[in-house]
């Protein structure tokens, strides 16, 4: 063999020394790759549930009105003569807003008046009567018979004017229904009419809508769960104690801007909608600046205050079916399915009100890949690891 082939040999034996040891280690029974990842448990974080305060925040959408609207309607028939107002303008109690073609009222007034005056002079012609007649009973020159029959004429003319007020104060009444004044203060709504239009006391249409909006009523519907909640929550005998505990709430506007005053909760619908299951309630809000109008949307803020509840991450839960599952760590760290019962949100929370106790331990993340009866590797944050040297050291 010459030295070029005898070299060649050299080099393949070395590396044919060099291959075998990690052929025999790769087929060994107890290294196969496949069998060490289907092996190897999931690390995934968990954390213990403990009970702690919270503030739920809850939404509801609200439609607001004036404390007091008034839709402006003519008293008497006519044509509109004068519209005093515009549309959207502030006006004050008693001040004029529209005036009807008063002609006719005014003499149907002239002539009760009339009338009137007319009943009062026969009034006084009778008691002249009456008066004359009484020297001539008294000497016995006439029977006292006339005398009461005039005394009775003196209180039918006396009548007769009474009748004739009444029909003056009607005209007169009449009369000033042809000017429609401001019964509170408010702001002036849409005006459907214009001038020269007939109006009449029977028609359907309003002439135009007053708002009274120094306050605002912002009426919203919370559902009978949240109602049995609210009456479990708060201390009282009766409904109206219970609405003296509830905190102020917020209103935020229809661009999602939050309105500067605070309001509180005024009353509660006595019943249910039974179309809904809901009952509406009336929240107040002062508005002292005009700023909020009836019609305005927007959603009334309400705030509860919950003490030692348990919180979970919205995070660590999975709905399924309307019910809400969490993974509880059991025993050999082998997971299991729970149904937790949520009674309300705080920020990113649940509160668990049952299906968790002080202490459970729950998967936070990874839930999606979990079955029942899974080990895993559960991986507690750093606080926790520090909670529990410090309570292994005591």
């Amino acid at each position: 063999m010459n030295k070029k082939l005898r070299n060649r040999v050299v080099r393949m034996s070395v590396v044919i020394g060099m291959c075998l040891p990690v052929l025999f280690y790769g087929c060994g029974p107890g290294n196969d790759g496949k069998d060490a990842v289907m092996n190897r448990k999931p690390a995934l974080p968990v954390m213990t549930v403990n009970l702690s305060d919270a503030t739920v925040t809850t939404f509801y959408s609200a439609l607001l009105e004036g404390k007091v609207n008034v839709e402006i309607r003519p008293q008497v028939d006519g044509t509109l003569q004068t519209i005093h107002v515009d549309e959207g303008s502030f006006v004050k109690t008693g001040q004029p807003l529209f005036t009807i073609d008063d002609r006719v009222y005014r003499e149907q007034y002239n002539s009760a008046l009339a009338s009137q005056h007319a009943a009062e002079a026969r009034l006084v012609v009778s008691k002249l009567d009456e008066e004359k007649l009484v020297p001539l009973v008294q000497n016995k020159v006439i029977s006292e018979i006339q005398l009461k029959t005039a005394a009775a004429g003196t209180h039918a003319a006396q009548a007769a004017v009474e009748q004739a007020k009444a029909a003056t104060r009607s005209a007169k009444v009449n009369l000033d229904y042809t000017v429609i004044k401001a019964p509170v203060s408010g702001y002036i709504g849409k005006i459907p009419l214009r001038l020269g239009s007939l109006v009449s006391k029977n028609q359907n249409e309003w002439l135009t809508l007053l708002s009274d909006v120094s306050d605002v009523y912002a009426y919203f519907s919370m559902s009978e769960n949240d109602f049995m909640r609210f009456r479990q929550q708060y201390a009282g005998a009766s409904i109206q104690e219970k609405l003296r505990q509830l905190p102020s709430v917020s209103l935020v506007l229809s661009d999602g801007t939050r309105y500067s005053e605070k309001g509180v909760i005024g009353a509660i619908s006595g019943q249910f909608d039974q179309t809904t299951a809901s009952v509406r309630i009336r929240a107040v809000f002062p508005n002292p600046h005009g700023f909020l109008r009836s019609g305005n949307t927007g959603k009334v803020v309400m705030e509860s205050q919950f003490h030692n509840a348990l919180l979970v991450p919205q995070a660590a839960t999975v709905e399924l079916q309307d019910k809400i599952f969490v993974f509880f760590l059991d025993k050999g760290n082998k997971v299991r399915q729970q149904v937790v019962t949520v009674s309300g949100k705080s920020g990113n929370n649940y509160i668990v009100s049952a299906g968790l106790k002080p202490g459970d331990t729950i998967v936070t993340a990874g839930i999606e890949k979990l079955k029942d009866g899974m080990v895993i590797n559960p991986q507690k944050s750093a606080p926790e690891q520090a909670n529990s040297r410090a309570m292994s050291n005591e």
